[in-house]
């Protein structure tokens, strides 16, 4: 049985490739839900980051605290790794941690000379709470009490729906504070929809969903969009050329009208709505139901039992399909990569350009083994021209008198130019804070939110320092 862990971070923006983890909540389990241990941590602000200031606001982290935490990121990314090894094998769970903080955890690992697919390899899982929550309302409604949107929409935000189902989230919006909640309800699924719990222990390993999909003659699967979780029963095609995602066809169409389609014509049809065929994300832990769930809705119930097993079939035995459908999606996936911008990718943006190599992957351990003094030399033996930029620039955050004057200027020049940047860029930058931060004091004084103005200032204030800094260089 799998311990579990439930994480959660607060950053400085939602860009993964350039904002900054600075608070880190962890939480581990037994397969029970029962706490083991628990990890929480705050650190100081890197240089060269630039808040966005409602980030800010909204995590309640003020320039001061950040300014004062005793652990700099790269010591608090060390310490939350250490722990991980020490807590061994286990599910990581977030809500919305999939598509958010897995990405930025990637990230930052890959940034700190740390092997980025830690909850992915090793005997380790991973899960997504939100993705498991709106499939437990859906087969099993009323499993969560939700607030309901304008458009009269269940509304997922934890902050919103922990407080109704009874879960204590007064630190809403802090790293340990948002693991509570997301353990709340990871529990309260585990004990009113137990089928739907144990079906997703089956999916948290891409390879063994995979595998899943393939077996099964059909299953029931959901997915969210414009703003309502909706079922697909279906039965698997083939992978994408590329991307190697599932591409499974939703058995209320009839297989006949497209097996004998030519490429052309089966082309156009996958083009229009509504999709015949749909992707099953095998890498973002999908529910996977038993068919029979797909029962409940009437667009699967109509057609009974026998006529989804006759149209899965058809699709199964129909090998040429498969192979004309891989064709048209290998053209349109070379038709997309040859209009693709030929944009700058940089460093800190290229963890999905090249992996690692392994040989590298064995020295990174030593250079966090190392005293600062050597770590240079420990940079040296590494192949990957990434991970020396990102070492050197790691020691201008630590302990920048170690760097020749070269090193250190060169760094410091960059960052000031990224700073300083009056033009659109990929990351944050002061003239677009300071932006940020005029509009925002219009909105909550237009709004009449006073309390919030105070650390708006403070953050104002913080940009200004930054700004006498960088503009020196």
């Amino acid at each position: 049985m799998s311990n579990f862990v439930f994480y959660d971070f607060e950053t400085t923006s939602s860009n993964k490739h350039w904002g900054q983890i600075i608070q880190i909540g962890a939480i581990l389990t037994n397969d029970n839900l029962e706490e083991l241990d628990r990890y929480e941590a705050r650190c100081r602000l890197s240089p060269g980051i630039i808040p966005e200031a409602m980030a800010l606001i909204v995590n309640k982290s003020s320039p001061k605290i950040l300014k004062t935490s005793n652990l700099s990121h790269y010591q608090m990314i060390r310490q939350f790794v250490e722990t991980l090894k020490r807590w061994g094998k286990a599910t990581y769970i977030g809500f919305n941690s999939i598509d958010f903080d897995e990405e930025f955890l990637r990230s930052t690992l890959f940034k700190t000379l740390e092997y980025p697919y830690l909850t992915s390899t090793s005997g380790n899982t991973r899960g997504d709470l939100l993705g498991l929550a709106r499939a437990a309302n859906l087969y099993y409604p009323n499993t969560l009490k939700n607030p309901i949107s304008e458009k009269g929409n269940a509304v997922y935000k934890l902050d919103k729906i922990a407080p109704l189902n009874g879960i204590e989230h007064g630190d809403a919006h802090s790293a340990i504070g948002d693991v509570v909640a997301t353990l709340g309800i990871a529990k309260i699924i585990h004990r009113k929809a137990p089928n739907v719990w144990k079906a997703s222990q089956l999916t948290t390993d891409k390879n063994q969903t995979l595998e899943i999909i393939k077996k099964e003659l059909y299953f029931c699967t959901n997915e969210y969009f414009y703003g309502k979780s909706r079922p697909y029963v279906q039965t698997y095609v083939c992978q994408h050329p590329k991307y190697q995602w599932p591409k499974c066809f939703d058995l209320r169409h009839d297989p006949n009208i497209y097996l004998k389609m030519s490429i052309p014509a089966l082309k156009e049809a996958m083009s229009k709505n509504p999709k015949f065929l749909r992707t099953v994300r095998h890498n973002k832990h999908p529910v996977i139901m038993n068919p029979s769930y797909g029962d409940a809705f009437n667009e699967y119930k109509t057609l009974g039992r026998e006529k989804l097993n006759q149209r899965a079939n058809l699709i199964k035995n129909d090998k040429k399909f498969a192979e004309k459908v891989i064709l048209i999606l290998q053209e349109e996936t070379e038709e997309k990569e040859q209009s693709k911008s030929q944009e700058d990718i940089y460093e800190e943006e290229s963890i999905y350009t090249k992996f690692t190599s392994g040989e590298d992957n064995k020295i990174m351990p030593e250079f966090h083994k190392a005293e600062w003094n050597n770590k240079l030399q420990v940079l040296n033996k590494l192949k990957d021209e990434r991970l020396h930029y990102f070492g050197k620039k790691l020691i201008y955050e630590e302990k920048p008198e170690i760097l020749s004057k070269s090193d250190y200027n060169n760094i410091h020049r960059n960052l000031a130019k990224r700073l300083l940047s009056t033009s659109q860029e990929k990351w944050n930058t002061i003239p677009r804070t300071y932006s940020e931060i005029d509009t925002l004091r219009e909105k909550f004084e237009r709004e009449g939110d006073s309390h919030k103005l105070p650390m708006l200032e403070e953050i104002n204030a913080y940009v200004e320092e930054l700004e006498r800094i960088y503009t020196s260089v």
